[in-house]
């Protein structure tokens, strides 16, 4: 009460006239996703197959994380810190696709074997059980940035399912607001798809319909064909 009475009954703010004259940029977020190319919108019966598909394999992981946490890593894979997010985007998506090289060269392929530092570390069961909610979510945010600005590719496609399958309801508010930035992601990409890659349009509806259906962001779901 005493610092209250000390203060002026009318205080004057002082505004420089020359920020008023600026128009103000707003940026405005579409709610729902972008429909998809005519002829490729899922019909209801393939979406509720594959939420079913996604639910089995989510209790698959469930039932037998304990044993794949407990088996051991070859001695290649090292998992980046969960704050690491260059590292994260280059153990799952490969230093072809992070470097956007068009193709391994010929001496990469030569009987070598597969090099997974070259084309990323694929979302084995033995690397996936290893990573708690913390990680899962980090690492969902780090791809789905990477996405933003950059196209869909089949490495991003797998680790994206796999990341959705070991996310555990009830949601966490960023978990949220993740899934559903990249369901609007997919759906941009699949509008500008010109090629009308039937493969990759598929893809993109399926992490559309998982993130709509299964965790039920409705707003966001595809019309049935």
């Amino acid at each position: 009460r005493i610092e209250a009475a000390r203060c002026p009954d009318v205080v004057v703010a002082q505004i420089d006239p020359r920020k008023l004259k600026k128009k103000p940029t707003v940026n405005i977020s579409i709610s729902g996703c972008q429909p998809a190319p005519e002829g490729y919108s899922p019909t209801l019966k393939w979406q509720q197959q594959q939420v079913a598909n996604f639910s089995a394999v989510r209790q698959s992981v469930n039932k037998h994380r304990n044993h794949w946490r407990s088996q051991h890593l070859d001695s290649n894979v090292t998992m980046p810190k969960p704050e690491d997010e260059e590292g994260w985007k280059k153990f799952c998506l490969g230093e072809r696709v992070y470097s956007e090289i068009d193709a391994l060269s010929d001496t990469d392929t030569e009987n070598l074997g597969i090099d997974y530092l070259k084309v990323g570390f694929p979302p084995l069961l033995s690397i996936v059980s290893r990573m708690n909610q913390a990680t899962v979510t980090s690492v969902l945010e780090y791809l789905i940035s990477w996405f933003g600005e950059k196209k869909f590719t089949p490495e991003l496609g797998r680790w994206l399912y796999a990341l959705l399958a070991c996310l555990e309801k009830p949601l966490l508010p960023e978990a949220h607001s993740l899934i559903r930035q990249l369901a609007r992601r997919c759906s941009e990409v699949r509008a500008l798809e010109e090629s009308k890659n039937e493969e990759q349009i598929s893809a993109l509806n399926l992490i559309i319909c998982l993130v709509s259906r299964y965790f039920d962001q409705r707003d966001l779901a595809d019309e049935p064909s």
